[in-house]
């Protein structure tokens, strides 16, 4: 997996792209904690596309967050990386915070996104099935909030190390500050931003994949996506939680084959 860095909207933003693969050309969208090092889901899907994976500003090197106050910007933002890389109606692929603002994109502008995959969607919000404040959550529950093997995510987030030695707490918490500052502007108090007022508008072929034991956003928001989105598609995956991708890689790239 290579990475560049690239001038966005004339200088207005420069973001890190993470590249690699052969195949179609796929633009994803990461959630609210951005990629891993060596991200084994990124891996993962560039055996079977050309995957363009760029990195929110707030996120790594990425710069141009004070310019992106609200879902529009985001959303018009993520447009012009796309145009930067030299994109046409790509494969558009987001997972949770991701999830919605490629929905947003696409509800935005209809005719630009052909095929859409949303990996647990953020962007609706159920009374009945609220969803928990992941600015309020300690690092060492995110494991098991976001992965249904919590041994497995632990693991995974800590690349080994101990989620209780200091050291490594301040530096996941220096870390994590910079990239919910700008996750917050989409995702605080509520990952609401009125998408439920817009959803009706995309037209593109839809897939929504879920982990069936996804305890951050149930999965019953994936019927309402479904209910929202014309003639769109849910794929429950068994043995995977929010971080589906990450605990069952191979079959949400399975699940995908249906969007071919």
């Amino acid at each position: 997996m290579q990475s560049r860095l690239i001038d966005v909207a004339g200088g207005r933003a420069s973001v890190r792209v993470f590249e690699g693969g052969d195949g179609a050309p796929l633009l994803y969208l990461h959630g609210a904690g951005g990629l891993f090092p060596n991200d084994p889901f990124i891996e993962a899907l560039s055996k079977h596309y050309r995957v363009h994976a760029p990195l929110l500003p707030g996120y790594g090197d990425s710069e141009g967050a004070d310019r992106l106050r609200d879902m529009l910007d985001v959303t018009l933002h993520t447009y012009d990386v796309m145009d930067a890389l030299g994109l046409s109606k790509p494969l558009v692929m987001g997972h949770s915070m991701g999830g919605m603002i490629a929905s947003e994109m696409a509800a935005v502008a209809p005719n630009e996104i052909e095929r859409l995959c949303l990996l647990c969607p953020a962007g609706l919000w159920l009374d009945d099935r609220p969803i928990p404040d992941l600015f309020a959550t300690l690092p060492s529950e995110f494991p098991k909030l976001l992965f249904s093997d919590v041994e497995f995510g632990t693991k995974l987030m800590t690349a080994g190390q101990d989620m209780n030695n200091l050291d490594f707490l301040v530096e996941f918490l220096i870390m994590n500050g910079k990239r919910f500052g700008m996750a917050g502007k989409l995702l605080f108090p509520i990952p609401d931003r009125g998408l439920s007022d817009r959803i009706h508008r995309i037209k593109a072929r839809t897939l929504l994949i879920w982990g069936a034991e996804d305890r951050l956003i149930d999965p019953a928001y994936g019927k309402v996506f479904v209910e929202k989105i014309a003639d769109a598609k849910l794929e429950l995956i068994k043995g995977g939680g929010h971080m589906v991708n990450y605990e069952n890689p191979d079959a949400v790239i399975e699940a995908m084959t249906k969007l071919n």
